[in-house]
C-alpha cells in the first residue's frame, strides 16, 4: 500500500475525529447538567431553574445538532478509506456501533424532540424524564463507541478464522478491562467540559452584573459538578496509566520517553529523544516516581522502548513498532497539565462558592473565561495519546495501520476528500461557535429568531 495514502487517510480520520470530538464531551456533560437543573425546578418550583434549563438547553441543542452532523461521516470512512480494516474486524467492530445507532442514538434523538416540543404539553415530571432519557442515552452512546474502540486498544473475545477476526464472546467486549477505564474517564471528562463551559459563560454575565439570579446558581451548580468530575477524571486517569503499563507498555514508554527498561523506573521532567538514532538529547528524570505511578510503590519494572522493540520483532516479525515519541510524550503532558490546572480552578471556585463570595468583584473570576478552553485541550491531547500511542497498530497486536487501508486508493483521491472534509467541518465549527457565542452572550431572556411553527413558538416562549 502506498505509504502516502496511509498517512493521508490517517490525517483525514484524525481531523474529522477532532472536529467531531469538539462537540461530544459538551453533549455528554451538558445533557446531565440541564437534566439536574430541570429536576431542581420540578422539585422546588423555583422559576429561576426553569429559565436556567431553557437557556442551557438551547445551547445544548445547538451543540448536539453539530455533533450529529460531524459524527455521521466518520462511520463512512471505515468503508471509504479503511475497508481492509472493516473486512478484518467488521464482524466484531460493527456490533457495538450498530447497537449505538439503533438503540442509544434513537432514544437520544427521539426524547430530545419530546423535550424540545413538550414544554406545557407534558407534566413537569414527564418533561424532566425526557431530558434524563436524553442524558442517559447520550452517555450510553459513548459507552458503545468506546466498547468498539477498546477492542482496537486491547482485543478480547475473538477467534481468528480465514484471515479475519470473528466474535466468539460478546460478553468479553463488555467486560474488557480497557473499556472500564476508558468509559468513565471519557464521561467524567465530558462532565468537566460542561462544567467549565457553564462556569465560563456564567462568569461573563456575572462580571457584567446581568441576570445574576440565573447565572449565579448556574455557576454554583457547575462548580460542584465540575469539582467532583475533574477529581474523578484524575483518579480514573491514574488507573488507566497503570493499565497501560500492562496492556500497552510501548505507549507508556513513549509517553515517558523511556528508552531503556528500568526498575525502579524514573519519571521524566524533560526529555528530548532523537527517534532516528534512538538517542537522548535531553534527559531530566526523577528516580522511582514512574514506578510509584505504575504500581503504587517505589519499585517495579517499566519496560523501555528499545527492549520492547526487540520483543515485538521476535513476536510479530521485522518492523518498526515505536510510535511517535514526541507526540506521545507531549500529548501526555499537555493532557495531565490541563487536568491539574482545571482541578486548581475548580478548587478555587468551590472555595468561593462555599464562602458565598461570588460576585463581579470576586478576585480572578475573569480567568474562568479563558479556562473554558482547558477541557477541550485535555480532551484533544488525551485522544492524540490514545490513538497515536497505539501506532503502528490499528488493532493492537493484530492488524497494522498500513495493512488496514482500502486498496486502489490514490493520494489524489484521499487529498481531495481530506481537503473537502477539512473545509466543510471548519465551516461547521465556525457556525457552531458563532451560534453558541451569540446566544450565550444574549443571556437567559434572549429569544431565537421568530419561530415558524406553533410547536417552536411554544418551546421558545
Amino acid at each position: 500500500m502506498n505509504s502516502s495514502v496511509t498517512v493521508l487517510s490517517q490525517w483525514q480520520f484524525a481531523i474529522t475525529s477532532v472536529y467531531h470530538f469538539f462537540f461530544v464531551p459538551l453533549t455528554l456533560g451538558l445533557s446531565v447538567l440541564v437534566a439536574l437543573m430541570e429536576t431542581i425546578y420540578v422539585r422546588t418550583g423555583d422559576e429561576r431553574y426553569k429559565r436556567m434549563t431553557k437557556f442551557w438547553g438551547k445551547l445544548f441543542v445547538i451543540n448536539f445538532a453539530m455533533g450529529v452532523v460531524t459524527g455521521i461521516v466518520q462511520e463512512f470512512q471505515f468503508g471509504m478509506n479503511w475497508s481492509e480494516y472493516s473486512r478484518f474486524v467488521g464482524d466484531i467492530f460493527g456490533a457495538p456501533l450498530a447497537i449505538e445507532a439503533l438503540l442509544a442514538f434513537f432514544i437520544e434523538s427521539t426524547f430530545l424532540g419530546v423535550w424540545i416540543f413538550g414544554w406545557d404539553r407534558l407534566s413537569k415530571s414527564l418533561h424532566a424524564v425526557a431530558i434524563w432519557l436524553v442524558a442517559i442515552a447520550s452517555n450510553l452512546s459513548a459507552f458503545w463507541i468506546l466498547v468498539a474502540n477498546s477492542f482496537m486498544q486491547s482485543p478480547v473475545g475473538y477467534a481468528e478464522e480465514g484471515g479475519r477476526l470473528v466474535m466468539q464472546q460478546f460478553s468479553a467486549l463488555l467486560t474488557n478491562p480497557y473499556v472500564w477505564g476508558q468509559f468513565p474517564h471519557t464521561v467524567f471528562s465530558g462532565f468537566t467540559t460542561a462544567a467549565f463551559f457553564v462556569m465560563g459563560i456564567s462568569t461573563y454575565h456575572l462580571l457584567r452584573r446581568k441576570q445574576e439570579e440565573v447565572f449565579k446558581p448556574s455557576f454554583q451548580l457547575a462548580t460542584v459538578f465540575g469539582s467532583l468530575s475533574i477529581l474523578m477524571v484524575i483518579l480514573i486517569g491514574h488507573n488507566q496509566a497503570q493499565q497501560m503499563v500492562k496492556l500497552q507498555p510501548m505507549k507508556i514508554a513513549a509517553a515517558e520517553a523511556l528508552l531503556n527498561t528500568e526498575n525502579p523506573a524514573s519519571f521524566s521532567l524533560l526529555s528530548v529523544v532523537d527517534q532516528e538514532t534512538m538517542s537522548e538529547q535531553i534527559s531530566l528524570r526523577i528516580p522511582r516516581v514512574l514506578s510509584l505511578l505504575a504500581y503504587n510503590r517505589l519499585d517495579g519494572e517499566v519496560k523501555g522502548i528499545l527492549d520492547l522493540q526487540k520483543e515485538y520483532e521476535q513476536k510479530y516479525g521485522p518492523g518498526n513498532y515505536v510510535p511517535s515519541i514526541g507526540i506521545s510524550y507531549w500529548s501526555f503532558r499537555f493532557m495531565v497539565g490541563s487536568g491539574f490546572l482545571m482541578l486548581a480552578f475548580a478548587a478555587y471556585a468551590l472555595y468561593r462558592v462555599l464562602r458565598n463570595q461570588l460576585n463581579a468583584e470576586t478576585r480572578w473570576l475573569k480567568l474562568f473565561l479563558p479556562a473554558m478552553a482547558l477541557p477541550y485541550l485535555a480532551n484533544i491531547f488525551g485522544w492524540l495519546l490514545t490513538e497515536m500511542g497505539r501506532q503502528p497498530w490499528v488493532v493492537y497486536g493484530k492488524l497494522l495501520t498500513a495493512e488496514a487501508v482500502s486498496p486502489n486508493l490514490t493520494p489524489g483521491m484521499v487529498m481531495t476528500t481530506l481537503l473537502g472534509f477539512t473545509i466543510v467541518y471548519g465551516l461547521l465549527m465556525v457556525a457552531d461557535v458563532y451560534l453558541l457565542r451569540k446566544y450565550a452572550i444574549a443571556g437567559a431572556e434572549a429569544q431565537l429568531p421568530k419561530p415558524r411553527t406553533v410547536e417552536e413558538q411554544t418551546y421558545w416562549e
